[in-house]
């Protein structure tokens, strides 16, 4: 097939949400990511991969940015070329 993206690509796109996740974390007044996994009942575990570039699902990744108040737009309005 052409046009899939490497394994490197894959692992750089993820590693720009998970930063994206943190700044928009941040950005709404949770300094410490555990506290907002709790907030929003996920394991803190599993919200730590993400924001350190873990695979996600698209349909979590829609929950989470419900919980933060953001628009899919937004979010990736920067850093996604």
């Amino acid at each position: 097939m052409k046009n899939l993206l490497t394994k490197a690509e894959e692992d750089v796109c993820l590693k720009k949400l998970g930063e994206r996740l943190r700044y928009y974390r941040k950005l709404r007044g949770f300094s410490n990511y555990e506290y907002f996994a709790y907030e929003i009942q996920m394991s803190r575990t599993q919200y730590g991969k993400y924001e350190s570039g873990g695979n996600i699902q698209f349909s979590t990744l829609l929950n989470i940015l419900k919980a933060l108040d953001v628009s899919v737009e937004e979010f990736f309005a920067e850093g996604f070329n």
